[in-house]
């Protein structure tokens, strides 16, 4: 028994130290590191230290208390009040408008509104929308990576139009009774058998003509950058056989990202690329279209923004 016990306080002695020695290692990289830097830098010369090996970041704050309290104590407050009231004028003309254009322009007026107040002017390159020929299918691929992304999308598109989205949406008041109402897509994530239906409706509305909006990351990005496509995400446009419009929103995540409130006023761009066509392609070939059009994306985003 004694050597039992004598060898289990080796054996716990030898795991503690290890831990020690991982420890000193991991605090010790720097020093380390620097001495690394001494032993190949030439006679006389200079070694920083570590706090200077680290690259200095002094973001500006453009953006301070102002900028919060006017965002929290007028601009938010406006936004919410057009929401109540124009979300309440769109379920009212939802029990007589069949064709959603009301309702529509219920839509466009909250957008129209909500960008005036938050003075984020936005600019349109790339592809003329108002020379778009919107009778044969079209699906338009925008990037997500604002709340404030439908509004300006309701202003710059000049047509009606419908729009995919989650089904977590229909929590929100107003905005989610609107978005029923009006005829939106809406897709159930965790049930898609759910959604069958909504998909059918869309696919017939598509082939009438009817633009459809998707957002094929599937939500909005937590950190600025484009996610990854959805499976499936252009399944859609294959069916109906529609060209794809890419655009890239730039400027919206800074403008107003995810879990927060403050809306950060900047001019933003909307840049719309040339029609990707699905003409001949089948549902086997979705990969290939997400690929396609997610290159297409990423180019028209990483174009460096005029002064």
């Amino acid at each position: 028994m004694p050597r039992l016990r004598s060898l289990r306080q080796a054996l716990r002695a030898g795991k503690l130290r290890h831990e020690i020695l991982d420890k000193i290692a991991t605090t010790a990289d720097p020093e380390k590191e620097r001495e690394e830097l001494r032993s190949n830098a030439p006679p006389g010369a200079a070694v920083p230290t570590w706090s200077e090996t680290r690259p200095a970041t002094h973001p500006v704050n453009r953006h301070g208390w102002p900028s919060r309290l006017r965002s929290y104590f007028i601009l938010d407050p406006l936004i919410w009040a057009y929401t109540l009231i124009l979300g309440t004028v769109s379920l009212t003309c939802s029990l007589f408008d069949r064709n959603g254009r009301v309702q529509h322009n219920c839509a466009r007026l909250w957008s129209w509104l909500i960008m005036k107040t938050i003075l984020s002017p936005v600019k349109v390159t790339g592809l003329d929308m108002d020379k778009i020929d919107n009778s044969k299918p079209r699906v338009y691929a925008v990037t997500h990576a604002s709340a404030l992304d439908i509004p300006i999308l309701y202003v710059n598109l000049p047509f009606q139009f419908r729009i995919i989205f989650k089904s977590e949406l229909l929590g929100y008041p107003f905005i989610g009774w609107h978005l029923k109402r009006s005829g939106q897509v809406c897709i159930n994530q965790q049930n898609p058998a759910a959604s069958i239906g909504a998909i059918k409706s869309a696919l017939r509305g598509l082939r009438s003509g009817t633009p459809l909006v998707i957002f094929p990351e599937g939500g909005r990005t937590r950190d600025g950058e484009i996610q990854p496509f959805l499976p499936g995400a252009f399944f859609l446009a294959i069916k109906a056989q529609a060209d794809i419009v890419p655009i890239a929103l730039v400027g919206t995540f800074d403008l107003l990202p995810m879990n927060t409130y403050h809306i950060k006023c900047q001019p933003l761009e909307m840049r719309v690329g040339e029609p990707i066509s699905t003409a001949g392609l089948t549902v086997q070939d979705t990969d290939k279209v997400s690929a396609k059009v997610k290159s297409a994306i990423e180019a028209l985003h990483s174009v460096p923004r005029s002064a």
